[in-house]
């Protein structure tokens, strides 16, 4: 019996490399736009321009497609034991790895056009963030929390925004960013919880693990850290009724965030994970509605 004819469908290709970025998961790359634009916001005084907005926006979120394809190349083994995770294109082989590395390397290039149109210095820190982006996939197998390189790719669109504002990255760039940092440490290890007794199995590293029974609490302080960092950093900035009322806002989605968490149930910390990007744009509202109301 013969075999049937591969047949190359340019839609169904295209359909593929969206699941490859998780297109229909938008998450991800909010969870990177929302600090990057409150940055801008705060670089600018207001209102950043529309070739900055149009820059940052588009180059996180191409950013973000091109580390999910490094992401899946690295980890196509270990995914493939994960019921979440087993159905990617390059886990399955829908996609091969040098597909996903050319969808990769070209979204990457394309987000470097992008930055070409700023400054030195940010096209300088580009080459950093891409550097840990690709570092990231492997730090599991090394590091006990390998969150915190991710919390450092995901927070070089902070001092990039100043950069490419100002030509130069103040103090409170990097102070955002750290607090950034321990944001990214409380939703990605939210995130960890949902994969722990798999990645136990598989020999992984995670602040899930690496924390154990001490991880809800740490979460809190991970959101707490992140948020008073950013309130006390920006207080001279940001002010008036809508900054408070988003600060506030945001510790009761810190309270929410606890009620999901605190069983340790899948669906709970994937939950928490998922909405995490709500709590960065009401901070950017918050920042950018102080502005817009002087």
């Amino acid at each position: 019996m013969k075999s049937a004819p591969f047949r190359f469908s340019l839609p169904s290709r295209f359909a593929l490399y969206l699941d490859l970025i998780r297109w229909n998961r938008p998450a991800g790359w909010l969870l990177l736009l929302w600090p990057t634009l409150s940055a801008l916001w705060l670089a600018a005084g207001g209102f950043p321009g529309w070739h900055l907005l149009t820059v940052f926006t588009l180059g996180t979120i191409l950013m973000r497609s091109a580390g999910c394809c490094i992401n899946d190349v690295a980890d196509r083994d270990f995914d493939r034991h994960v019921k979440r995770t087993a159905a990617r294109p390059v886990t399955t082989g829908a996609v091969s790895v040098k597909e996903a590395l050319a969808v990769g390397a070209a979204l990457a290039l394309l987000a470097f056009g992008l930055v070409l149109s700023t400054n030195a210095i940010t096209i300088g820190m580009s080459g950093a963030a891409l550097a840990i982006t690709l570092a990231y996939p492997y730090a599991k197998r090394f590091v006990a929390m390998p969150q915190a390189v991710l919390g450092v790719a995901f927070g070089m669109g902070v001092p990039m925004a100043f950069a490419a504002v100002l030509g130069e990255v103040p103090r409170l760039a990097w102070l955002l960013m750290l607090g950034n940092l321990f944001w990214v440490l409380a939703y990605d290890t939210e995130y960890a919880m949902v994969d722990r007794d798999d990645d136990l199995r598989l020999g992984l590293k995670t602040s899930a693990i690496t924390l154990g029974r001490f991880d809800v609490p740490v979460v809190l302080f991970f959101y707490l850290a992140y948020l008073l960092i950013w309130d006390a950093a920006l207080m001279p900035y940001a002010q008036g009724a809508l900054f408070n009322i988003a600060f506030a806002l945001a510790f009761g989605q810190v309270a929410w965030h606890y009620t999901l968490i605190r069983g340790r149930s899948r669906d709970g910390c994937f939950k928490a994970f998922r909405l995490n990007h709500w709590l960065g744009f009401t901070l950017f509202v918050g920042i950018a509605g102080s502005y817009a109301l002087k």
